[in-house]
This record gives C-alpha cells, sequence and structure tokens, in this order.
C-alpha cells in the first residue's frame, strides 16, 4: 500500500468464503470418535448440509454411543469396515496423530479421499507416503488445520494479496493451555506422538508460514517431560519473504494465545488476551492498526461456537471438482510444515518409537 493509501481505508476486505451450505453434500466417514470428532460432528449438523454416514473406533460401544449422539447412520467396530462402506465418500482422520499415516493409507487404499486431523502425520516421511499415496490414486488427502479455512483468515489473506501491510518484517504467535499433566493421555505417551508441538505448536508454526510465505529455516528450544514428550517449544523461523517468526506453544499453562503480522505500513492483531472466546487461530477478531496508528479497523466474525465445518466444505467442494489437493492449503505446504516440525523435534531432542 502506498503512504497516501493508508488514510482511505475505511474497511478490512470481507471473506470470500463460500456459505458452507453451499457446498456439496458428502457422506463422511469418521475415524475415532473422540474429542475433536465430537466438535466437528456437532459444527458439520449444526451448520452445514455434510451427512454424517458412518463412524468407527476399535471399541465398539464408542462408536455406537457417538452415532446416537449425533445422528450417524452406521457404527463400525473397526476402520477396516467402514472404509469398505460404499455409502461413504470421504473419510475424516481424527484418530491421534501416531495413527493418522497407517488409516489415510487405508482409506485411501479403499479408494476414499481423506481429510486427516492436524498434525498431519507424525512426521514428513509419512506425510510423503500419504500425499504420495493420494496423488497416485488422483485423490485428496487434505490436513484439517482448521485457521486456514476461516473466513477472518481469508481477510488477512486479502490484506497480505492487497499489500495493506506493506512488506512484512515479522510474525508473532503463541498457542498455551494447561493439558499436562492432567488433561488427555496421549499428550504425555511418546508412542501416540504427544507434546505439545503437533497438538498446539503446529498452529502457530502453520500461520508464520502462511504470512511469511513459507519457511526457510527454523530455530528452536524447548523442556521435555519426565515421559520424553515437548512440554513447551519457543520457535525462530525465518520466512521467504526475509521476514523472521517468534512462535510459542506449551501444554502446561494458559498463555494470552494471540498472534500479529507485523509490516513496514501497519500489523494485523488476532485474538485478545483479556477474551477466552476470541482465540487467534479460531473464529476471532482481526484488527488493523496502520503504521502512524491514525488508523484502526476491525473485522468480527458473525459467531465463535463453531469453525471445524469450513474445512469440511472446503475439502467436499474440491472432492466434486476433482482435485487431489485445496489451493487454501496445497500438499507442498503441508509436507513443508511436517519438515519444519521434524526439524523443531530434532532440536528440542523428541523422538517417538519407531521412527
Amino acid at each position: 500500500m502506498r503512504e497516501d493509501e493508508s488514510v482511505t481505508l475505511t474497511a478490512l476486505p470481507e471473506p470470500r468464503t463460500p456459505d458452507p451450505r453451499s457446498a456439496p453434500s458428502l457422506r463422511w466417514g469418521v475415524l475415532g470418535p473422540g474429542y475433536i470428532a465430537r466438535e466437528m460432528a456437532a459444527a458439520l449438523r449444526d451448520e452445514t448440509g455434510q451427512v454424517l454416514q458412518a463412524v468407527a473406533s476399535r471399541d465398539l460401544s464408542r462408536a455406537q454411543a457417538f452415532a446416537d449422539d449425533f445422528g450417524v447412520h452406521t457404527a463400525y467396530g473397526s476402520y477396516e469396515e467402514l472404509v469398505a462402506d460404499p455409502a461413504v465418500d470421504a473419510v475424516y482422520v481424527a484418530t491421534p496423530h501416531s495413527e493418522h499415516h497407517a488409516q489415510s493409507l487405508l482409506a485411501l487404499g479403499a479408494g476414499k479421499p481423506v481429510l486427516v486431523e492436524k498434525a498431519f502425520t507424525r512426521n514428513a516421511a509419512e506425510a510423503r507416503e500419504v500425499l504420495f499415496a493420494a496423488a497416485d490414486k488422483g485423490l485428496l488427502a487434505l490436513e484439517a488445520m482448521w485457521t486456514r479455512f476461516l473466513p477472518g483468515v481469508d481477510v488477512v489473506r486479502q490484506c497480505l494479496e492487497q499489500g495493506l501491510l506493506g512488506e512484512v518484517e515479522n510474525v508473532f504467535a503463541d498457542h498455551g493451555q494447561p493439558l499436562f499433566p492432567n488433561g488427555p493421555q496421549r499428550l504425555s505417551d511418546p508412542a501416540l506422538a504427544g507434546g505439545a508441538l503437533l497438538d498446539l505448536g503446529i498452529y502457530p508454526t502453520s500461520f508464520a508460514s502462511f504470512a511469511l510465505g513459507g519457511i526457510e529455516s527454523v530455530t528452536a528450544s524447548g523442556r521435555l517431560t519426565d515421559e520424553g514428550v515437548d512440554a513447551e517449544e519457543t520457535i525462530l523461523v525465518t520466512g521467504r519473504n526475509g521476514g523472521h517468526g517468534l512462535l510459542h506453544a506449551t501444554m502446561t499453562s494458559r498463555t494470552p494465545t494471540t498472534a500479529s503480522i507485523n509490516g513496514t505500513e501497519g500489523r494485523l492483531e488476532l485474538g485478545d488476551p483479556d477474551d477466552p472466546q476470541n482465540r487467534w487461530y479460531a473464529p476471532s477478531r482481526v484488527r488493523f492498526v496502520s503504521r502512524d496508528a491514525g488508523t484502526e479497523l476491525s473485522w468480527e466474525p458473525e459467531r465463535r461456537e463453531h469453525g471445524l465445518h469450513f474445512e469440511v466444505c472446503e475439502a467436499a467442494r474440491c472432492i466434486d471438482a476433482g482435485l487431489t489437493e485445496s489451493p487454501l492449503l496445497p500438499a507442498a505446504e503441508t509436507l513443508r510444515i511436517m519438515e519444519v516440525l521434524d526439524e523443531v523435534r530434532s532440536q528440542v531432542g523428541v523422538r517417538y518409537p519407531g521412527e
């Protein structure tokens, strides 16, 4: 943006995100009826025309309880049964990180496109296998990094595309929740690819890559739990556009959990540390402040209680169009982020069993 244009800006761009109810209606199979799958099911039920066709768990009673709660047509006691179901159009993989690789390959092998919870896999090698298998079969394999698909992030995307911030110089992003030691057991378990990074740290990492045009280099430090997973990490990245990012994640304390993109002509702020419902990685306020602080503009989401459905609707549109990746989160970007996470773990000292 030119200096004389900053005073004429009267509103932030409106998101271009299509109405979720306009997405082609697909019949979804859910692998893993845990917390995130329940959040997803509620969003799909309330906000879209997508169909929850089947759910699978190794414990049939858990699958049946999920089916009863969300009106799912069929419950299975094995993943193999679900991916073989001809009534299932696409599969949502919502199991622990350690299972994403095998279950994605299982679904792709059965001819089903997949939407795979973040982190996409445990490591980049597994991600390559899944993405190669999907491309080989002409099927979609999309990382369910929900932040990338939110309307507010499209507001940010347009601000970057239009140069409203000038040259992006730095990004700050933080994500801390008190999930250890009294939270989900899987976060403590190396065998389940536990730790802060794949659950929480991936958010600021993915956001920095988005804002900086990709990540070129990584320097990280952190501390481990007695079980050998990462309790927290601080990550310094250099972007392809020359900017830098300072990122932080922890599962031992609640942090401000805010983010900002800072440029030569202004900055964007996401989230609000004084409002726990205004989390930057979820549907949240986007605030622009010009370089001279003379212009302050905000965009607010219509609602904050849901947001996971946007990624499902993007996947449905891509599948309907015959695409093997989404332009909003291409396969190469997912793979590069997994490479960055691998490097962070290497520097911090985390290795999962079997790697």
